[in-house]
């Protein structure tokens, strides 16, 4: 820095005007010139002074940590845009977002044999294993009025100065939410669907298993659509993706059919996780994909232990045909159980030893779309689920098959309103023989923001 240097004789000059103004009347010339003099020698020691290097104390002084509260100013943490530059993210290359859809579903009900019950978490969308089954009559058709597959998320993306790649995702809805009721306030709590990060090709948290192919899902207005044959699970992994190929460990989780039938064993047990791994391959009109899961099942309650290897495969697919396209997975396994068909059939059965015995199924679904014109489209999805069981093991009240018809119509005025009414028929067999159905219609509006 530049340091004024002041000009000695003009600021003598200028003083002394000043004296002789003023003190003309003090004292006599010569006493006069005697004052000046004096001046002079001030002033040079003050230049000196001003130019020589600070004493200790001065130095102590200037170089004194701040204040308190200066301290405080100087190291409080910067905003978050100062922050995220300071951290080498370029704001370029950053971008944060909030968004979501609200959606209000008017849901029409009729069961062939039997009624589900108020609180029965299929009245809120498709789930296969509450088709009631046995009874002679449904009684009568029900009405459902429900915003609660409303949903919002956050999300963040950035890039580091060092080209670092480090994304963030939470998303919460109010489906199967519990405290609510239809009386008076419909208040439902909020549930976390996904809550992970991403650091360049690495996944840390909760979302979609990579088991599951949630590009094929079709365009329906349930809230899954064809769920009996469909991979569908959200649960926490650590997933690596390097091009084509992902692979990731997951949370493992047993379901068992007791010996004999009855209420589902959820074990909450598992040393090992479940493992995944998928290939995409991309064309010019679409994909395919195909995953293959190795787990793991445990039990070990009331002092009965064991465990049994399980595993299976699912392809899926999506192509365009001019402006149509279509969407289908199918997939197949011995102890897939909860990853297929919502649970419908559990991994395993129990013998009559404690022993697992895992349950082969498969099941296949296939979607097709078409739009009529900009505004218009239409959907129609079939979906197929078969559970092979040891029926001397698991008995005959558990479900053999289950089948399900999607047809819609949607209207777009604007790309971010979607309204529209879709027919569902499902029916549902158990080992023994009995069954019963559904018809549902639905009716939707959906605003994504």
């Amino acid at each position: 820095m530049r340091t004024h240097r002041p000009n000695r004789t003009s600021f003598v000059t200028v003083v002394a005007a000043f004296l002789l103004a003023t003190t003309a009347s003090a004292g006599t010339v010569e006493e006069l010139e005697a004052r000046v003099a004096e001046l002079e020698a001030i002033v040079d020691r003050l230049v000196d002074e001003q130019q020589a290097p600070p004493s200790a104390a001065e130095n102590h002084v200037q170089q004194a940590p701040p204040s308190v509260a200066e301290n405080h100013a100087q190291q409080a943490p910067p905003s978050v845009a100062e922050n995220h530059v300071q951290r080498g993210a370029p704001t370029a290359e950053s971008s944060y977002e909030f968004g979501g859809y609200v959606k209000l579903d008017a849901i029409w009900s009729d069961y062939g044999n039997g009624d589900l019950a108020p609180t029965s978490a299929g009245t809120q969308f498709y789930i296969p294993a509450t088709i009631p089954v046995g009874a002679t009559s449904g009684e009568g058709p029900d009405l459902d009025l429900q915003a609660r597959e409303t949903r919002i998320h956050f999300s963040s993306d950035t890039v580091t100065a060092g080209g670092q790649r480090l994304s963030s995702y939470i998303e919460l809805d109010f489906l199967l939410g519990a405290f609510g009721d239809e009386r008076i306030s419909n208040s439902y709590n909020p549930r976390v669907r996904h809550a992970f990060f991403k650091y360049n090709d690495w996944l840390f948290g909760q979302t979609w298993s990579t088991f599951q192919d949630v590009a094929a899902l079709p365009e329906n207005l349930d809230f899954i659509g064809p769920a009996e044959s469909t991979v569908f699970v959200r649960q926490a992994q650590v997933r690596y993706t390097k091009g084509p190929w992902e692979f990731a460990v997951e949370n493992p989780e047993t379901t068992l059919t007791p010996f004999g039938g009855g209420t589902r064993i959820v074990t909450n047990d598992g040393g090992v996780p479940d493992l995944v791994a998928r290939y995409t391959a991309a064309y010019d009109n679409g994909y395919l994909k195909i995953a293959g899961l190795l787990r793991q099942l445990d039990y070990d309650i009331g002092g009965a232990r064991d465990n049994q290897a399980a595993y299976g495969v699912s392809v899926s697919g999506k192509h365009a045909i001019g402006a149509d396209d279509i969407r289908w997975m199918a997939t197949i396994g011995s102890g897939t159980g909860r990853y297929l068909g919502l649970n419908t059939a559990d991994d395993g059965v129990l013998d009559a030893n404690g022993n697992i015995e895992t349950i082969d199924q498969w099941g296949a679904f296939v979607s097709y779309r078409h739009p009529w014109n900009d505004q218009w489209r239409s959907n129609l999805t079939l979906g197929y689920l078969d559970n092979d069981h040891d029926v001397t093991l698991s008995g005959g009240e558990v479900t053999d098959t289950v089948y399900s018809i999607h047809a819609n119509l949607l209207y777009s005025p604007i790309r971010q309103i979607t309204m529209g009414g879709e027919l569902i028929y499902a029916k549902r067999e158990l080992e023994n023989g009995l069954d019963g159905d559904m018809t549902r219609l639905l009716l939707s509006a959906k605003y994504v923001f």
